[in-house]
């Protein structure tokens, strides 16, 4: 059955001088889920290009997600999460896929961040870093002339993202890097409100707190999240 909006969480009114607030939902595996999720104003979907994930997704499939989204809704960021890939695999992924952007979510050094701006000038790029300390930040602020935006995520020893496991909020009040930063780690509908009061990030991602079961997205979770969302600042 479609997905259709429901009435549980009525539009609330926007705060007039809101900045927008970039709300990424990662790990799409189903087209039906990506154009529900694009119904709710949510102009930024991942797919995992990680194939030791649960939520991976070959390149055709996404390429079929990024087809129905092209008729639905045109102006949706589709980004391609990598990590530890070759640039021919990056490459490869981003034309099959059709996707507009790249995040960097692995151990990838700044030259070989340099390599794929080179090779994809006009695909959006983004570095993810999962931050322990202060050393993580720095090095997060070393990217900040080569890719188009950061993405902070908390750190898992033996899980690259979509842990469920949350930053250190407090460690973040003070990052400011000079590119756009989305925060992501453990975030939910019923937290994301309290970690905007705390940071100002110029977007967020989710993955796990709005899910089901890994890849398989919770609608009515997503619809709260932009209920909660809209209480405070403009999404996009």
């Amino acid at each position: 059955m479609p997905w259709r909006l429901s009435l549980l969480y009525p539009p609330l009114p926007v705060p007039p001088t809101s900045p927008a607030l970039r709300v990424k939902i990662c790990g799409i595996t189903q087209a039906n889920q990506a154009t529900a999720i694009t119904d709710l104003g949510i102009r930024t979907l991942g797919f995992i290009c990680v194939r030791k994930s649960p939520r991976w997704i070959e390149p055709p499939d996404i390429a079929t997600i990024s087809q129905a989204l092209k008729t639905h809704a045109p102006a949706t960021r589709r980004i391609g999460v990598f990590a530890k890939a070759d640039l021919a695999t990056i490459q490869d992924t981003v034309q099959v896929g059709q996707l507009t952007g790249v995040q960097l979510h692995g151990d990838e050094s700044l030259a070989f961040a340099k390599q794929v701006r080179a090779a994809l000038p006009k695909v959006e790029l983004i570095k993810a870093v999962r931050v322990r300390g202060p050393e993580d930040l720095a090095m997060a602020e070393t990217f900040t002339q080569t890719v188009d935006a950061l993405l902070l995520d908390a750190y898992h020893p033996t899980q690259l993202g979509g842990t469920g496991h949350q930053i250190d909020w407090a460690m973040l009040r003070e990052f400011s890097p000079t590119v756009p930063w989305l925060l992501a780690g453990g975030l939910k509908p019923d937290n994301v409100v309290e970690a905007l009061n705390l940071l100002q990030p110029g977007g967020i991602d989710l993955s796990s707190g709005v899910e089901h079961s890994p890849g398989d997205k919770d609608l009515a979770r997503v619809e709260k999240l932009c209920h909660n969302l809209r209480a405070v600042v403009k999404i996009s």
